[in-house]
């Protein structure tokens, strides 16, 4: 039997398994919301900031300095004054966008009752406090 096919399949559930750290990477809130932003085509890193609520400049060019060197996006300067820069999904980032796209319907979707669960618990939680 070949080398790679004794190998254990990955297993997210394990700590040991490198795949845990692809689920760490991709199920950050500013990572998901970057990569379901460039899943609509390339943009700007203004553009980017502008289209996601509440990400600071800082966390925008982390996070995609991180997706970048992860092969999800692309950076793509153009040799004019001023320089411009786009980014864009990787064919491999490009996987990502209908499990993301679901996610976000989910999320917005169902929020409100969430958002009712989590005001019902915190009162439960306090009551027994008492």
């Amino acid at each position: 039997m070949p080398k790679a096919a004794m190998r254990e399949r990955p297993d997210v559930l394990k700590a040991e398994c490198g795949a845990q750290q692809v689920l760490e990477l991709i199920a950050n809130k500013w990572t998901a919301l970057v990569i379901y932003s460039l899943g609509q085509g390339p943009m700007r890193h203004s553009a980017l900031r502008r289209r996601i609520g509440g990400i600071s400049q800082k966390m925008l060019t982390q996070t995609l300095r991180n997706l970048e060197r992860n092969g999800l996006v692309t950076r793509r300067i153009y040799p004019v004054v001023p320089p411009r820069v786009e980014y864009s999904l990787t064919s491999l980032g490009q996987t990502l966008c209908e499990p993301l796209k679901a996610i976000c319907r989910w999320s917005e979707r169902h929020f409100t009752e969430l958002q009712a669960a989590r005001a019902r618990n915190g009162r439960e939680m306090a009551s027994r406090a008492l």
